[in-house]
């Protein structure tokens, strides 16, 4: 019986001391993200311009929270948010894995080195007192932090004791990694360890303890700790799912790098423990096998950084690769590229072909827009960031484009090409805000004007699909059709408010309504000021191409398999603008 209470006694202290870690850890990094308000969230957004900042920032603020799951699940977060790219959070996720060998540090050189009594209680005591005087607020939060790091080295202490206990008890000899086949064993247990914690912290601080109490050898240890950074990865992967894909992709370069590191580290497992204790003879460290470890955990992770870093921009490049949304995939221009912006004549033609591709994808976001029951909001707002990241590429590509050789006349295109793109992006972005009202505040409401607005909507898009034809279109039934828009707008607009006086509208939806007409008109008139400036480009390069042998007879796209000749010549008539546009 004694036999047996004793065994309960050993795996009590064992599970307790664990406890007892955890929730020191748990507590430390609480009270230190709290206590550091913005500042995780500043040092990380603002401090990782480039991916050295960003190793530096990760690294200082790992080795506060004491959590690089914490700082790594942050990062995560504001690349899902957009506040910072993908590839300046590579540097902050290189950096999480040094800042994290700090917990190693703390147990070599303090944990075993000081008596607990006299150091952790005091700290647990003013800790708790701090938190009594100050419920909430930053010293409530130092509190909390200082009461996590007593319990962290109490937590220490009781597993060192549990772990000399099983030691004595069964009287076993050091547990070593024999082989390949040994040294795995030890790597997946450390991998096990970290994924049921969720706390590399945790895993690597268990192990030195253990390895220090004697219960197992320093290669098994050292197996251990490279699992435990290995299994960290689990928390990363967690969180990205349901993500963005630039997250994905984050924390996808967080399993490649802790794998390929923790690779390296375990092919060079006994020249790293060699080249630990050669280094130890060097500067004449009296050292243990608690501080071979925690040298060995540094070493490694910044022998990782080492060799990752040059290559860089190759793992970011195959990472932007992978995990492509449907829109990503979409926004993609079909007709332009770096080769075509070095010809200038080419490039316009170019531009307007990609531009015709916006119009359509245009043309059906409005209808999207209006039909609110067979499209809902987020298929819309999807489609808007299309628009947008295709938007975006025309303006870089008009940007690049080789302007040594560019005539009088293929600048004005150039600039008119320009406007068309701010013009659809205005259109794009009216059309998400109309999306928007549109669904939140309710659908058209079924009293006496409702017939009619929805009727609006109709005819709007009924221009839009009349004047996306270039080669059918003229500027001046393009005019007439906005003025006749115009009128309607104008009378709906006085019905609307003369049934309100009547009371045969709830005045609540007058304000809805005259916001949906606004906004459905300012469409139509971004749309024919990019429509006009798209006919009158395509009507000079149809009467341009007629002059050349190749002609090309497809006028919806004009000159998309003909090389034009560019020339000097001033546009043949500058059209005035359009009524009621701006």
């Amino acid at each position: 019986m004694n036999g047996l209470f004793d065994y309960l006694l050993l795996a009590g202290s064992v599970l307790g001391g664990l406890g007892l870690f955890l929730l020191a850890v748990g507590m430390m990094t609480d009270g230190l993200k709290l206590a550091a308000g913005s500042a995780l969230r500043q040092l990380l957004s603002q401090w990782s311009r480039t991916p050295l900042h960003g190793i530096f920032s990760g690294m200082f603020m790992t080795a506060i929270v004491q959590s690089s799951s914490a700082v790594t699940v942050a990062s995560l977060g504001f690349v899902n948010a957009g506040l910072i790219q993908m590839r300046q959070a590579l540097g902050i996720i290189y950096g999480a894995n040094i800042g994290t060998t700090m917990t190693g540090w703390l147990v070599a050189l303090v944990g075993f080195k000081f008596n607990v009594q006299a150091f952790a209680l005091p700290l647990i005591g003013v800790g708790m007192l701090m938190r009594l005087v100050n419920k909430q607020g930053r010293a409530a939060s130092v509190g909390l932090a200082l009461v996590g790091f007593g319990l962290f080295f109490v937590g220490i202490d009781v597993l060192k004791a549990a772990f000399e206990g099983i030691v004595a008890t069964f009287d076993m000899s050091k547990i070593t990694a024999e082989g390949i086949s040994g040294i795995l064993i030890f790597l997946l247990i450390g991998i096990v360890m970290t994924i049921l914690t969720q706390s590399s912290s945790a895993s690597i601080a268990l192990t030195i303890t253990a390895a220090s109490s004697g219960l197992v050898g320093l290669y098994a240890a050292g197996a251990m700790v490279i699992g435990a950074n290995v299994g960290t990865t689990s928390t990363a992967a967690l969180a990205s799912i349901g993500a963005t894909s630039s997250a994905k992709r984050l924390a996808a370069a967080q399993v490649i790098f802790n794998i390929g590191t923790g690779f390296v580290a375990l092919v060079l497992l006994p020249v790293m423990f060699w080249l630990i204790a050669w280094l130890e003879r060097l500067f004449h460290i009296d050292a243990d096998v608690a501080l071979s470890l925690a040298l060995f955990h540094t070493v490694f992770n910044v022998m990782g950084v080492i060799l990752v870093f040059p290559l860089n921009t190759r793992l970011a490049d195959f990472l932007e690769t992978r995990f492509k949304t449907r829109e990503e995939m979409i926004s993609k221009p079909r007709f332009l590229d770096n080769t075509v912006a070095q010809t200038p004549v080419l490039a316009v033609n170019a531009l307007m072909l990609e531009l015709n591709d916006i119009k359509q994808k245009l043309s059906h976001l409005y209808w999207e827009t209006v039909d609110t029951q067979n499209h809902p909001l987020g298929r819309t707002q999807s489609d808007v960031y299309i628009l947008r990241t295709l938007s975006a590429e025309v303006a870089r590509f008009i940007v690049s484009i080789e302007r040594g050789a560019l005539s009088e006349e293929t600048t004005k295109q150039l600039t008119m090409l320009m406007r068309v793109e701010q013009y659809f992006l205005t259109c794009a972005n009216s059309c998400e805000k109309l999306a928007s009202s549109l669904r939140t505040e309710g659908l058209l409401q079924d009293d006496m004007c409702s017939g009619d607005v929805r009727r609006f909507f109709e005819d709007i898009h009924r221009f839009i699909q009349t004047t996306s034809d270039l080669a059918e279109l003229d500027e001046d039934d393009l005019a007439a059709s906005l003025a006749q828009l115009q009128k309607d707008h104008d009378q709906l607009k006085s019905a609307l408010i003369y049934e309100t006086t009547k009371a045969h509208i709830p005045i609540a939806h007058l304000a809805d309504y005259l916001g949906y007409l606004a906004e459905t008109l300012k469409i139509a008139q971004n749309w024919a000021k990019a429509i006009k400036r798209l006919l009158s480009i395509h009507d000079h390069l149809v009467e341009e191409n007629r002059t050349d042998t190749n002609i090309n007879t497809n006028t919806n796209e004009p000159l998309a398999d003909a090389v034009m000749d560019s020339d000097d010549e001033t546009e043949s008539k500058n059209k005035g603008d359009l009524p009621n546009q701006n």
